[in-house]
């Protein structure tokens, strides 16, 4: 059960993805080169249109290719997208002002009201605090406290 990186900032020409796309929502295919992936394995994937933004996939089953050598096929399960987008946000610290640019990923099919909450899970992934209409960068954090 290891976990491979294969997002774009890395750019390794033997451990690259030659293909992501979703066989159905919360399934999807990936084709790669190197890496010995094998079930139950996790990978790494850049969602496409974004900086910094990445699928977690865990591997159901793999079939190495002969042809070309070291490719594979991979079926995985993930995130449940019917429509992905991919908006930006910004957010102010209310004790330092410190400005937060971020990205997020959210299911366009669930509308208006799936993006605030969304948007709140990834400000907590990037070490923010949400308090009501408050936010706190990390530094911020332990001197409120």
């Amino acid at each position: 059960m290891a976990e491979h990186d294969f997002r774009y900032s890395l750019l390794n020409p033997q451990h690259t993805l030659t293909e992501c796309r979703a066989l159905a929502p919360g399934r999807y295919q990936v084709t790669g080169n190197g890496g010995s992936i094998k079930a139950a394995d996790t990978l790494l994937v850049t969602l496409k249109g974004s900086r910094d933004l990445c699928l977690r996939l865990q591997v159901e089953k793999v079939r190495h290719l002969i042809n070309p050598p070291g490719q594979w096929l991979a079926v995985a399960k993930g995130p449940v997208f019917k429509e992905l987008a991919i908006l930006n946000w910004q957010v102010n610290c209310d004790a330092c002002s410190a400005q937060l640019d971020f990205e997020f990923a959210v299911d366009a099919a669930l509308g208006e009201k799936a993006r605030a909450p969304a948007a709140q899970a990834r400000i907590s992934e990037l070490g923010w605090v949400a308090r009501g209409e408050r936010h706190l960068c990390p530094n911020c954090q332990g001197d409120a406290q």
